[in-house]
């Protein structure tokens, strides 16, 4: 009895402060979907980790109530894909940071995404980009590296 109480308490720790419990699964960065750039050159394009921040930041305030895509994310917990979303991004802008997320299959798993969502979503991370002041050639290799996940989100 002591075990499951000590189990069950263990697992309420770990769930970040502002974010619901999910499904026990395995955390490696190789759950981000693609390899992160090497030297410093994609993360400073970026702004660092703080410019990281601010696009994602103004990237999920954007996906929440663009009416093309926001009822994907309605039911979703928002405080955990705002630090997941920071986590990938700086992962694979080789920012020195670890992706502790789901794969990008189980993450997007029954949301019953299409190729217009990830467009309208690319859209406002474009957007974003923009208003950070990334580089063309930055937002350009930063969205190819990001491309072949669509094959794993896109269920229609």
């Amino acid at each position: 009895m002591l075990s499951i109480i000590l189990a069950a308490a263990a697992a309420v720790q770990t769930v970040p402060p502002g974010e619901e419990p999910v499904e026990r699964y395995t955390q490696s960065n190789a759950n981000a979907g693609a390899k992160p750039f090497s030297g410093d050159e994609m993360l400073k394009a970026f702004h660092g980790r703080d410019g990281i921040n601010r696009i994602v930041d103004d990237l999920v305030d954007h996906l929440v109530v663009d009416k093309r895509i926001a009822d994907i994310f309605k039911a979703q917990d928002v405080v955990r894909l705002r630090r997941t979303l920071k986590e990938q991004f700086c992962f694979i802008l080789n920012g020195g940071c670890d992706y502790s997320g789901r794969t990008m299959k189980e993450a997007h798993k029954d949301l019953g995404i299409q190729s217009a969502d990830v467009g309208a979503l690319v859209e406002n991370l474009q957007a974003a980009m923009r208003k950070e002041g990334v580089p063309w050639f930055a937002q350009n290799r930063f969205l190819a590296k990001l491309a072949p996940m669509k094959r794993d989100t896109v269920e229609r």
